[in-house]
Formats: C-alpha cells, sequence, structure tokens
C-alpha cells in the first residue's frame, strides 16, 4: 500500500500543477471550472481557488459530494475579506468586491499557494482571470508562470480598453442625467478597431458615472488592462476564430497573445473525464423538472427566459415582461431567482399567473445548457451575459436582447449588428413591445432569418472544437504546450 501511493505521489509530482481563480461570481466561476476540467483531461493536476462564501454556497446548492476533493483534482478557499451579507445567497454589489479584490485578496492567496506547494506538488501554473489584477505581483514574486483568462465577451475587452480614451475625450462622464434618455447615447464612435458603428449606449455602463461605485470600477478596469498590457501572459478567451477572427487580433495588438479557445462547453462535454461529471459551479440549485416539460413541447415552440445571476429590474419591468410574454401566447420558461426585483420578491400579480397557466413555467434557476439543446427552444429572451451568449449560438438559438451592465452592452451590439442573430429590446420596456419582438422571433421574417445565421455559426462553433483541425483545438494545443513548456 505504501509502495503505491508513494508511486502515485512520484506520478502526480510529474505532472504540470494548475492553480485555478476565478472572480467570485458566478459568470466568471462557470468558464474557469470548465478550463480546469479541460487542463486535468489533458494531464494537469488542479488545485481550483473558490472564496469561503462561494464554496459554501456552491455546498448548499450542489451537495458536498460537488465539491468533494479527488487526488488530482482539489478545491481550495481564501476570504473575501467582505462582512457577511443578510442573506446568504446574495451577490456582492461590483463595486465592494472589487474593492475588497485589491485590498483583500493578495495576502491570502499568497498564503495559499505556500500551503498547497507543501501538501501537494509544487504549483507550476496560474489561471486567473485577468481581472484579478492581484495575482500578478504574487506569480512574480514566485516565480509562478501566469495565463489569464476572459470570461467576458471578446469584443468588451476592447471597449474596456476605451474607457481613458472617452474621458480624455470628453465623451463621459454624462454631463446631466438627462443625457440618458435625450439621444446622446446614440452618438457612433468611430475608435474601436473591430467594431465599427458601435454607440456610446453599447459601451459597458460604468463609464457614465451616474450610480455610486462607477468611479471606482472605471479605475478598477483601467488598473487591470494596465497590469495585463505590462505582463506578457497569455490571454485565453471563450470563443473561436471564425466568430471573433477580427476581435482576437485587434486585442493581440494591444495586448499580449491572445487566444481563442472555445466554446468552453463544447470542450468539456467532449473532452472531460466522467469522473469530474459532478463537478458543477450553479450557485442556485438547478430544477431540472423543467426538462420534463420541455419534452411535452413541439420543436422550437418554447421561449427560455433567462435574465442570468446578477441582472436586477423593477417590480414593473418584471410585470411588463409577464404581459409581453403571455399576450405573445407562446410557451415559455421563464427563470426568475428570488432576488431578481430590486428590494422586493419576485412575484407575479394573480391575474398573469392565471393568464399564463399550462403556457408558462416558472423556476428559480435550471441547468441551462440541456435546455438551450432541447428541440422545444425555439428563442432566448437574454441579459447578453456572455455565457449565455456563447452558449446561444453553440445551440443555434437565436436571441431577444435585454442587457444590464458589464459586457452585457456590447455583446448585444454584437449579436445584433455584427452575428445579426438577435433583436434589442429597450431598457424602458413594454409589454406590447415584448409582445411583438416575441412574435417575429418565433415566427416572422427577421427570426427566420436569424435563426437560419446562427445554425450557421453553430456548425462553425462544433467545427472549431470538434474537428481536428478547428481552430480553437489548435489553438487550446498551443496553450496545453505554452503550460507544460513553463513548468519545467
Amino acid at each position: 500500500m505504501h509502495i503505491c501511493e508513494s508511486f502515485m505521489d512520484f506520478e502526480q509530482e510529474k505532472k504540470p500543477h494548475a492553480l485555478c481563480i476565478p472572480i467570485p461570481l458566478q459568470g466568471h466561476i462557470n468558464p474557469m471550472l470548465k478550463l480546469a476540467k479541460i487542463l486535468h483531461s489533458k494531464g494537469f493536476l488542479i488545485t481550483f481557488v473558490n472564496t469561503e462564501f462561494n464554496h459554501q454556497r456552491l455546498i448548499r446548492s450542489l451537495g458536498p459530494e460537488a465539491m468533494r476533493d479527488l487526488p488530482t483534482f482539489r478545491f481550495e478557499t481564501i476570504p473575501d475579506g467582505l462582512p457577511p451579507p443578510q442573506n446568504p445567497d446574495a451577490t456582492p454589489e461590483s463595486s465592494l468586491l472589487a474593492h475588497a479584490l485589491e485590498e483583500n485578496f493578495e495576502g491570502p492567496f499568497r498564503t495559499l499557494i505556500t500551503k498547497v506547494n507543501v501538501l501537494y506538488s509544487p504549483v507550476t501554473c496560474i489561471v486567473a482571470d485577468l481581472l484579478m489584477g492581484f495575482t500578478h505581483a504574487v506569480s512574480s514574486d514566485l516565480g509562478i508562470p501566469k495565463f489569464l483568462l476572459w470570461t467576458a465577451g471578446a469584443g468588451s475587452l476592447l471597449c474596456y480598453d476605451q474607457f481613458p480614451d472617452l474621458l480624455d475625450k470628453g465623451f463621459m462622464p454624462l454631463k446631466d442625467p438627462n443625457y440618458l434618455l435625450n439621444g446622446y447615447l446614440d452618438t457612433v464612435l468611430d475608435s474601436i478597431p473591430a467594431m465599427q458603428g458601435i454607440r456610446l449606449k453599447d459601451i459597458p455602463p460604468w463609464i457614465r458615472c451616474i450610480n455610486p461605485g462607477d468611479e471606482c470600477m472605471i479605475h478598477y478596469f483601467c488598473l487591470q488592462l494596465e497590469r495585463t498590457k505590462s505582463t506578457s501572459c497569455p490571454i485565453f478567451v471563450n470563443t473561436f476564430d471564425e466568430l471573433d477572427c477580427d476581435i482576437l487580433e485587434t486585442i493581440s495588438s494591444k495586448f499580449p497573445t491572445c487566444y481563442g479557445i472555445g466554446p468552453l462547453h463544447i470542450f468539456e462535454n467532449n473532452v472531460v473525464d466522467k469522473t469530474l461529471a459532478s463537478i458543477k459551479s450553479n450557485l442556485w440549485k438547478e430544477e431540472p423538472e423543467c426538462l420534463k416539460w420541455l419534452d411535452s413541447k413541439e420543436p422550437l415552440s418554447v421561449l427560455y427566459v433567462n435574465f442570468g445571476s446578477i441582472t436586477v429590474m423593477t417590480s414593473q419591468q418584471l410585470v411588463e415582461f409577464g404581459w409581453g410574454l403571455a399576450r405573445s401566447n407562446y410557451s415559455f420558461l421563464w427563470i426568475i431567482r428570488p432576488d431578481l426585483v430590486i428590494d422586493e420578491s419576485a412575484v407575479l400579480p394573480p391575474e398573469l399567473l392565471t393568464e399564463i397557466r399550462g403556457r408558462g413555467l416558472l423556476a428559480a434557476w435550471c441547468p441551462q445548457e440541456q435546455v438551450l439543446n432541447h428541440p422545444s427552444i425555439g428563442g432566448f429572451l437574454t441579459h447578453s451575459g456572455w455565457n449565455s451568449t456563447i452558449e446561444s449560438i453553440s445551440y443555434g438559438v437565436p436571441m431577444i436582447c435585454w442587457p444590464f451592465y458589464a459586457d452585457q452592452q456590447p455583446n448585444c451590439w454584437s449579436s445584433c449588428n455584427k452575428w445579426e442573430i438577435a433583436m434589442e429590446i429597450d431598457n424602458n420596456v413594454k409589454s406590447e413591445e415584448v409582445k411583438k419582438q416575441v412574435i417575429e422571433l418565433m415566427e416572422g421574417e427577421k427570426g427566420k432569418l436569424m435563426r437560419k445565421k446562427v445554425v450557421e455559426l453553430k456548425k462553425k462553433a462544433r467545427e472549431a472544437c470538434l474537428f481536428p483541425s478547428g481552430s480553437s483545438i489548435a489553438n487550446l494545443e498551443k496553450i496545453i504546450s505554452l503550460m507544460q513548456t513553463s513548468s519545467k
């Protein structure tokens, strides 16, 4: 037994060891975990780092088995330094989290690497979210090569890079709150390569500086991007060349070398060992019963509605969406998180619930990839988060977009204007507009054209990840080679 254990320890010591650390938000944890699983399938030992707060949320939503350590895939935690929230499932406010990342994470992260080096095997490379800038100093001091994952849309990285220029030219901050409504945000920018025609309203909205914390977020993003430019760390992006080749080329001209290695979920579904199947990353408990409901519906007959893990809305917006969906006369699956409505419970009026009985199914969370891949799904009403966008593309589902913040605005712009696979709905949502757009998406001529284009992109996404000559396969092999070389 001792000889066997010693042999296993020796074998593990020879393997490269990647320590993966995402920003502690759902949309960042998901792709980082997928990448970690893919690296594991390529022979890497993995240490995956969550915050203590999120680790407990994952145990509550998935059960302790989902966080169980395996000999070659382990979980570790660090504190986030934030006060405990009143709601144990609350997502921290963006500016508070950004401040915590800068002030609270470096010391515990440095200590954790020392611990892992002693207990398991030496960390040979760090894979960090690009926005976790504090990891640069740690990797440099400890002499550990680092690689970066950009989990948002590729175009949004170029948009964030424009923040200083927009401030210098006086485009932002807004001089008056009226500028939100007077057409000023329709101003077209000509300074973002590969995104010709993009408007001020399509730039991540923190630059507008109209809410408490916006200036903090501008400073935070500018700092992280400058840190990235000052390094030679390769950047991985969850996209594929055939979708974003011009964007990726532009990023590589401004930042370190950039590789499209997505869609990551296609890789995960085809190369990851079954022993890792139970390892998931949903912070909310899924309700898989919705899949049985979808089984009872005709092909392409159901609209899937999900505004992601962070988007919030007013109770009036919730009701406008609800009546618009009801009056479209289409069946729909609507994910309504308990915290979806600002400072209120997310509850629909009784008369609306009566109206949608039998046609509308409401759930708190769901296995989104399985839903989007279900034959009954004909469209997706989405917040345009990148995970949702790339998953919708890879399953051939056209979209209606209602972006909220962060990278969602540029993702929406690309979907609607560059790839022509989506329609945008006004922020000041009205039920009649929702009804019209749902009907157009599901049966109109524009909807049919969008469906045709997104099915073409679905084919290209699969070719990128599944064909021996696929662009993402080639890029992933380059990355694996870089990571293995750097560990020697």
